[in-house]
């Protein structure tokens, strides 16, 4: 299993945080019969050793009047890989950039606040990468399921 490195508190306590990010350590103690201070300790630990790596807001895109979200797949030469990533990373409104097996070679994902600012993404930064042999583009119409980080 995903966890074996950690015990059954720390379990816990994951579980609570992945629930709520900001429940306080107070109330995490009282349901994992621990003190306030015993949490922090442990969530501490956690953030130290890199198991916990941060505590997020996620928008839901959708939600907004206008915002469109995409994703991309782009096939690339082997050579043009890394700098097409390079290039993409530098977008604000590309949100998720990942490495993936198969024909694909990037799945990315992409927030824009218009129409007008995701066809100027295309435009200006999908169509002119080098290196790129294929490239779809899909609209994401609604989020069904959307799972953030590791399943429990």
């Amino acid at each position: 299993m995903f966890l074996d490195g950690l015990d059954e508190l720390d379990q816990k306590i994951v579980q609570l945080l992945i629930q709520n990010a900001r429940m306080p350590y107070a109330d995490i103690g009282k349901q994992v019969g621990l003190s306030r201070v015993a949490v922090r300790t442990r969530v501490q630990a956690l953030e130290k050793k890199g198991i916990i790596e941060e505590y997020t807001t996620i928008i839901n895109p959708q939600k907004i009047s206008g915002a469109i979200s995409c994703y991309f797949e782009i096939e690339t030469t082997p050579a043009a890989l890394m700098e097409v990533a390079r290039l993409l990373e530098k977008n604000d409104t590309i949100t998720q950039i990942y490495r993936v097996t198969g024909k694909s070679r990037l799945h990315v994902h992409a927030v824009a606040a218009s129409n007008e600012e995701m066809e100027k993404l295309i435009y200006e930064t999908i169509d002119r990468l080098p290196g790129v042999t294929q490239c779809s583009c899909n609209m994401i119409f609604s989020r069904i399921k959307d799972i953030k980080g590791l399943r429990l």
